[in-house]
């Protein structure tokens, strides 16, 4: 996992504020209204799943601890709606660093210096890809505003413990906004780095797929650098009628 912190490195936490408490407090009393209205519909059947993480997140605060991303950047990924996503990208859990994680996978806030390997890598392949330079910063929120869905596997993680929130009821979550997508009958194209994600494939059966191995600094030279992910994606968009995405992401910190 990207730039983990050891346990004696993690920063002291800044204090919530109040935003952030009366969503911790949403997190486990109304979860579904903090998303897309259509993707509410979607999991309202998971409606009791999600309370319970929510009311697992806040015993952890209750306990002194924290987690990641913060509460209203927790189920950020799906305010773009349902109808409008055309691209997933899936990613495993969020960013373990403090101030790293902003609820869209491989994304940081545009502030955030060194940027994640995984992330540095993945420009590397837009630019080997597409000729699209680097960006300065590392804010992925302009391809999420064209239907590009950026979804950890895991929603969130305790500070400097990779995995730590794995197997607490996340999945099954994720799993379920995978299965909408795929029921759809819409334009769709998944991108699958690395054999978590890959894992995930039978959901998509009968959908465009990419995949090839992760772009962690561990396994990109194994198959990922040259995959060509981003004009493969475009490509498939169009033969479904769909426009390509602007993989382009602004150099500007405004």
């Amino acid at each position: 996992m990207d730039s983990t912190p050891g346990l004696f490195d993690l920063p002291a936490p800044a204090p919530w504020d109040s935003l952030q408490l009366q969503a911790l407090a949403a997190l486990h009393t109304d979860p579904l209204a903090m998303m897309a209205p259509d993707w509410a519909a979607a999991l309202a059947p998971l409606d009791a799943t999600l309370r319970k993480l929510g009311a697992m997140l806040a015993k952890e605060y209750d306990a002194g601890t924290r987690f990641l991303p913060a509460p209203t950047q927790v189920l950020r990924a799906l305010g773009t709606p349902l109808a409008e996503v055309k691209v997933l990208i899936v990613g495993q859990d969020p960013y373990p660093t403090p101030g790293h994680s902003v609820g869209l996978a491989f994304s940081v806030d545009k502030a955030t210096r060194p940027l994640p390997r995984s992330l540095n890598n993945i420009y590397k392949e837009l630019e080997a890809d597409l000729g699209i330079a680097p960006a300065a910063h590392g804010d992925l929120s302009a391809w999420a505003g064209q239907g590009v869905l950026l979804l950890n596997r895991v929603l969130t993680v305790a500070p400097g413990a990779a995995g730590s929130h794995r197997r607490r009821g996340w999945e099954e979550v994720t799993e379920a906004v995978i299965a909408a997508l795929a029921a759809r009958n819409k334009p769709l194209v998944s991108v699958l780095w690395g054999r978590d994600a890959q894992r995930l494939a039978p959901l998509l059966a009968g959908t465009a797929v990419v995949e090839s191995v992760h772009p962690s600094p561990l396994s990109a030279s194994r198959g990922f650098f040259g995959s060509k992910p981003f004009s493969r994606v475009n490509n498939l968009l169009v033969a479904q009628g769909a426009t390509p995405i602007d993989w382009t992401i602004s150099h500007g910190l405004e």
